[in-house]
């Protein structure tokens, strides 16, 4: 709860959890921060911010066990740019979001100018099932990918067990932006995995100028969609087919949800 805050040179290792948490802030600068802890350590993210808004992170190391930044509900003017991230992390996230049906809002939303390498996961919007409220507005741009196993996900059926029930409402993502990621995936999984709610699909999500590569042998695997809609700005590496053009009917007929 915090306002006008800077931190900025420190280097920390080994953290027994969170590194860095930012609840309830406003106007927070970021930088030049180098932060290290095992691969294998849970729940080490390096920089956790929620409910806080004005956020700029700069210049920064992290290399950790869990996401090196997490971007939680209350979320928006946030811009993160130069920050190298892992090896070992789960990358950039934006969530997890609408946990316990709760309402999440997060908007205004760029990272940009970063790398990412050897990790779980590149920049990833993941939600709940039975959530409310929307994610939208996010660029990711300018971003270099080295052996990430999964470099661009969208997922809205996220469960950390098994027997996570089927249901109707979900986080509303649009208006994502993907643009200038090259680079190199792990070919255990899709480079691209957009799996999106039967109920409330993704909209206007946008690539353009997308480069990935297998890190090791000639193995191109298919980009996964599900219920998501957008377009190609232009042709990808490896190519896009599976978004649907246009916009659902379920979302524009539907008035009375509440999208933030």
């Amino acid at each position: 709860m915090s306002s006008n805050l800077t931190v900025k040179g420190l280097k920390v290792k080994d953290s027994p959890q969170f590194n860095f948490r930012f609840d309830g802030c406003q106007n927070v600068h970021v930088e030049s921060l180098h932060i290290t802890a095992p691969v294998l350590s849970p729940n080490t993210d390096g920089i956790h911010i929620e409910n806080t808004n004005g956020v700029e992170i700069y210049n920064s190391v992290i290399s950790n066990g869990d996401d090196c930044i997490s971007i939680g509900s209350g979320c928006h003017d946030v811009d993160i740019r130069n920050l190298t991230c892992g090896p070992g992390s789960h990358g950039i996230s934006i969530g997890s979001l609408g946990n316990h049906n709760s309402r999440a809002c997060v908007h205004n939303i760029t990272v940009r100018d970063s790398v990412i390498k050897v990790a779980e996961n590149g920049v990833r919007i993941k939600t709940w099932q039975g959530g409310s409220g929307a994610v939208s507005g996010v660029t990711f741009s300018n971003i270099h990918m080295e052996s990430v196993r999964n470099p661009l996900i969208i997922d809205q059926f996220y469960c950390l067990t098994k027997n996570c029930m089927n249901q109707t409402s979900a986080v509303y993502v649009s208006d994502i932006l993907y643009e200038g990621i090259k680079g190199t995936y792990d070919i255990r999984s899709p480079p691209m995995h957009f799996a999106c709610s039967d109920s409330v699909p993704c909209t206007n999500i946008t690539l353009s100028d997308i480069e990935l590569f297998p890190a090791q042998g000639d193995i191109v695997s298919d980009p996964f969609c599900w219920n998501v809609y957008g377009e190609l700005e232009t042709l990808t590496i490896p190519p896009v087919s599976c978004l649907l053009e246009g916009a659902p009917r379920s979302i524009s007929d539907n008035k009375d949800m509440d999208y933030c």
